[in-house]
This record gives structure tokens, sequence and C-alpha cells, in this order.
């Protein structure tokens, strides 16, 4: 199901123009950051429907990236979200 929403972003985006020239991983990160930035700022003001739409439009440029990339974001997740389990508590102490 990720995977197919990966293509299906990717796919959406190229259609859009987004693909016409071959873009930087770096400048595909950016823009993720930018949306978890505007997502960071409609939280700050309490809007919570904004900031749930800013929230899927990370996860829509994280996909395009994947779609994009030919990642494997669903394996990708599930071998990590395992790997996850067998951390100690808080792994390493950190604060967050």
């Amino acid at each position: 199901m990720i995977n197919q929403l990966c293509q299906k972003a990717y796919e959406t985006a190229k259609t859009k123009g987004w693909h016409d020239e071959p873009r930087e991983t770096g400048t595909l990160l950016a823009l993720i950051h930018s949306e978890v930035s505007e997502a960071l700022e409609a939280d700050r003001k309490g809007n919570q429907e904004n900031f749930a739409e800013e929230l899927a439009d990370v996860c829509i440029r994280i996909f395009d990236l994947c779609g994009s990339k030919g990642i494997d974001l669903e394996k990708a997740i599930f071998e990590k979200m395992e790997r996850n389990k067998g951390r100690s508590y808080r792994h390493g102490g950190k604060a967050y």
C-alpha cells in the first residue's frame, strides 16, 4: 500500500511538471523540510486542520522522492520498526 502511494505521488508530480528536469536529492529533502516547517507553524497557531494537511504534504513529498528513486519505502519502514523494537529504553538517554 505504501509503495502504491509512492508511485501515485511520483506519477502525479511528474504529470504536473515537477520531474521535467533532474532534481538533486538535497532539493527534494529541502522541500520535505519546508513542509515539516509549515506543519510546525500550523501547530503553533493551533490550526489542527492545516496541521493535518501539512503532515499529508510531508508524506506526499516523501512518497514522491521514494517513487522517483524506486525506493521500497514500505519494506524500509517495516524493517526499521522491527529494529526499533530491540532498542533500549530511549536508546541512549536522549531527551527527544
